[in-house]
C-alpha cells in the first residue's frame, strides 16, 4: 500500500505547491493528509483541519440547496426565473422571459459568465448583483452552447435567497453544514479566521509571493467561497454517494449526476455536465466531480460511484493542476484500477493545419482573447479586464500554439507549461467561438 502521506509531499515540492491537504474516501472510511505551509510568509504548518477555498467547487453545494427546493415543490428547473425573480432583467428581454434554473446549472444560459461585480459586503450583495446583470453580454443565445458561467451561479443563489427568506450564506449553513455535521466549512473571511486557513499563492517570473487578495467578492459567493477542509468535503460527497442521505431525495441525486449537456470541448474538464456536476469518462468509468479555482488556490474533487471512491485535494498555490493529474493517477490505478487519462498535448507528428482562418478578435465580460499568427506560429494573447483587471492587476499572457486537428489547438501556459485546449467552432446560426479555458468566446474582429 502507497504511503499516500509521502508522496503528497513528494509531488507537491516536485510542483512547487507551498501547502495541500489530501483527502481519500474509500470504502466509507476517510483518510486525510497535509503538507507544507499555509502562507510562505508566515510559515505556518498545513494540518489536516486547515481550510482551504475550494472555489467552484461551491457550485455543486448550490446546486444541491436548488435541488432541496425541487424536492420541497417550491422550485421547479423547467419554469422561467421570472416567475421566483420578476425584477430580473438581463440584456436580452427573451432570455429575461425563458432563462430557467436548469440552464443556469448546466451554464446554457450564455449570460456572460465572468462578471465579477463586487456588490459589496452586505446581506443584499446579491440582489445588488442581480441588478447588475442587466448589463451584463449575451455571449450566445439561450441553450445554444455550452460555456462555464460564474455569473448564473451567483443568479441562483439570489434564486434560493428568494425562497427560503435569507441569505445564501445562511442557506449552505442551515441546510447543508448543520445537517452533515460539517464543523470546518464556512462561507465568510471572517469565519475562515477563526479557523487554521490557507493563503493563495501567485507567481511571477518564477518567483511565488502571497496573492494580493485573500478572497472573491461576496457577491461571487454561490460560485465559488465556500472554505472548507478535505474531510468536510468528502462528507458532503459521500450524501451524493448515498443517494442523498437525509439532505436530498435519492431522485434529485441521481439527477444532479444525469448527463444534461455535452461540452465543446472535451478535453479540458469533463465530457459532459450534469445539474452542477461535471461528468467524465476514465477508461469507460463514469466518474463525477469538479475543479475550484480562486486568487492563488486551486482545488480538486472526483467521485467514482462505482466504487464508493473520492478523492478530494486542496492546494494553495505552484502547479496544483499538475500535482492534481500526477496524484490522482497513482490513486486511481491502486484503489480503482482506473486510469486517468493524460492531458491533450502536442501531437508526436506535427499536424499541418492553416492558422490564419482563426485569427482575430474574440471577446466577453473579463477576457480579451486575441489570435495572430507569426513567423513562429500561431499566438492567443489573453488580456483580464473590467473589475477582474482592478482585482488581479495582471499584463496580458502570450499562449504559444500547436495543431492538434483541424479546429483544435492546444495553447502553452508560459508559467506552468500546461497544455490547453482551444476549440474553434460554429453554433447552428454560423456564429463563429473559441472554447478556450472552459468558456465559448465569440468572435468580433478578424
Amino acid at each position: 500500500m502507497t504511503d499516500w502521506n509521502q508522496r503528497l509531499a513528494e509531488l507537491a515540492e516536485r510542483h512547487n505547491v507551498p501547502g495541500a491537504t489530501l483527502g481519500i474516501l474509500s470504502q466509507g472510511e476517510i483518510t486525510d493528509f497535509a503538507y507544507g505551509v499555509l502562507s510562505l510568509r508566515t510559515g505556518v504548518e498545513t494540518t489536516t483541519d486547515s481550510l482551504f477555498q475550494i472555489g467552484s467547487i461551491t457550485k455543486v453545494w448550490t446546486a444541491t440547496i436548488v435541488m432541496q427546493l425541487v424536492d420541497e415543490g417550491k422550485l421547479q428547473l423547467d419554469a422561467p426565473l421570472v416567475e421566483v425573480l420578476p425584477e430580473l432583467r438581463l440584456s436580452d428581454p427573451g432570455v429575461t422571459a425563458k432563462v430557467t434554473m436548469r440552464h443556469l446549472l448546466t451554464h446554457t444560459s450564455g449570460i456572460d459568465g465572468d462578471v465579477f461585480t463586487d456588490t459589496g459586503r452586505g446581506d443584499d450583495c446579491l440582489e445588488k448583483y442581480t441588478a447588475v446583470l442587466a448589463d451584463a453580454a449575451q455571449n450566445h443565445p439561450l441553450d445554444a452552447t455550452w460555456s462555464y458561467c460564474n455569473s448564473g451561479f451567483s443568479l441562483a443563489g439570489r434564486v434560493i435567497e428568494k425562497l427560503t427568506g435569507g441569505t445564501w450564506d445562511a442557506a449552505v449553513r442551515d441546510r447543508l453544514v448543520t445537517p452533515l455535521g460539517l464543523t470546518h466549512t464556512v462561507t465568510l473571511p471572517e469565519e475562515a479566521l477563526l479557523h487554521r486557513a490557507a493563503v493563495g499563492h501567485v507567481t511571477h517570473d518564477g518567483d511565488q509571493t502571497v496573492a494580493p487578495v485573500w478572497g472573491i467578492p461576496r457577491s461571487a459567493g454561490p460560485a465559488g467561497s465556500i472554505v472548507s477542509t478535505v474531510a468536510d468535503l468528502l462528507k458532503f460527497a459521500q450524501m451524493h454517494l448515498d443517494g442523498g442521505g437525509e439532505v436530498l431525495s435519492s431522485a434529485s441525486a441521481a439527477a444532479m449526476a444525469e448527463h444534461q449537456a455535452d461540452l465543446p470541448d472535451k478535453y479540458l474538464l469533463g465530457d459532459s455536465w450534469g445539474l452542477g456536476w461535471e461528468r467524465a469518462g476514465w477508461d469507460g468509468h463514469r466518474l463525477i466531480g469538479h475543479d475550484g479555482n480562486t486568487i492563488g488556490q486551486a482545488a480538486f474533487l472526483r467521485i467514482l460511484p462505482e466504487t464508493g471512491l473520492a478523492v478530494a485535494l486542496l492546494t494553495n498555490g505552484g502547479n496544483g493542476a499538475k500535482l492534481y493529474e500526477e496524484l490522482y493517477r497513482e490513486i486511481f490505478a491502486e484503489l480503482a484500477q482506473v486510469p486517468v487519462p493524460h492531458p491533450l498535448g502536442p501531437p508526436d507528428v506535427p499536424v499541418e493545419v492553416d492558422p490564419a482562418p482563426y485569427a482575430g478578435v474574440y471577446e466577453r465580460a473579463s477576457i480579451r482573447q486575441e489570435i495572430t499568427v507569426t513567423d513562429t506560429g500561431p499566438v492567443l494573447r489573453v488580456s483580464v479586464t473590467g473589475a477582474m483587471a482592478e482585482l488581479l492587476q495582471e499584463e496580458p499572457v502570450d499562449y504559444p500554439m500547436v495543431a492538434v486537428a483541424p479546429d483544435l489547438f492546444v495553447a502553452q501556459d508560459p508559467e506552468t507549461g500546461n497544455w490547453i485546449p482551444a476549440t474553434f467552432y460554429e453554433l447552428s446560426t454560423g456564429e463563429k467561438y473559441v472554447h478556450f479555458g472552459a468558456r465559448a468566446t465569440p468572435r468580433c474582429a478578424s
